[in-house]
C-alpha cells in the first residue's frame, strides 16, 4: 500500500484497465486507488525504479488515462492525481529511458494534459499542473538537471470570469547543468 507495507493495495473501481509489467530487478508499485473511467498503461524494465501512485485517494478520479513508460536506472516516481478529491479529467504519458531520475508529479486534475519525454542522465524533476485546465509538454533529452514546473490555475485574478483557465507549456530542453524552475498561475494574489 501507499506506506509501502506488504499490506494489499486497497482499489475500489468503475472501469478499470490496469496493463502493468515489470520486469527485472527491483521494480515496486505501492497503492491506494479510486478510479471511475480509467486505463493506465505501466512498463518498467530494471534496475531500481519506485512508483508510488495515489490517483484519487477515497474520491473519484474520473476520466484519467496515463501511460508510463520506464527503462532502466534508479528512478523513482511519486504520482498522486485527484488526491482526495474529483480530479475529472487527465491524460499523462511519460516516457523514461534511464539516468538517475526522481519524480514527484501531482496533478489534481480538472483537465490536464501532460506529457513528458526524457531520455537520460542525473534529472530530478517535480511538477504539479493543479487544477483547471492545463497543458504541459516537455522533451527532456539528458545530462543533469532539476525542473520544478507548477502552473496552478483555475481561479482568475480579482475573480474576475474565466471560462477557460489555460496555463500551456511546452519546453524543449537538451541540457548540459539546467536548472529550470517556472510557475505559472491564475489566482488572486498570485505572480
Amino acid at each position: 500500500n501507499f506506506d509501502s507495507s506488504s499490506s494489499a493495495m486497497p482499489i475500489t473501481g468503475t472501469s478499470l484497465t490496469f496493463n502493468i509489467d515489470q520486469l527485472g530487478n527491483e521494480n515496486l508499485l505501492y497503492g491506494t486507488l479510486t478510479a471511475d473511467s480509467s486505463s493506465y498503461t505501466l512498463e518498467f524494465n530494471g534496475d531500481s525504479n519506485v512508483f508510488d501512485w495515489l490517483i484519487g485517494s477515497t474520491g473519484s478520479s474520473d476520466s484519467s488515462n496515463l501511460l508510463v513508460d520506464i527503462t532502466g536506472d534508479s528512478n523513482t516516481m511519486d504520482f498522486d492525481q485527484g488526491y482526495n478529491a474529483s480530479a475529472e479529467r487527465l491524460d499523462a504519458d511519460l516516457i523514461l529511458l534511464g539516468g538517475s531520475n526522481i519524480f514527484d508529479l501531482d496533478f489534481e486534475s480538472d483537465d490536464v494534459t501532460w506529457n513528458f519525454d526524457i531520455t537520460g542522465d542525473s534529472n530530478n524533476f517535480n511538477t504539479l499542473q493543479n487544477d483547471g485546465s492545463q497543458s504541459l509538454t516537455v522533451e527532456w533529452n539528458g545530462d543533469s538537471g532539476d525542473v520544478d514546473i507548477n502552473q496552478i490555475s483555475g481561479t482568475c485574478v480579482g475573480g474576475a470570469p474565466c471560462a477557460t483557465p489555460n496555463a500551456v507549456i511546452n519546453l524543449d530542453i537538451t541540457s548540459d547543468n539546467a536548472t529550470i524552475q517556472i510557475n505559472q498561475k491564475d489566482a488572486a494574489n498570485d505572480s
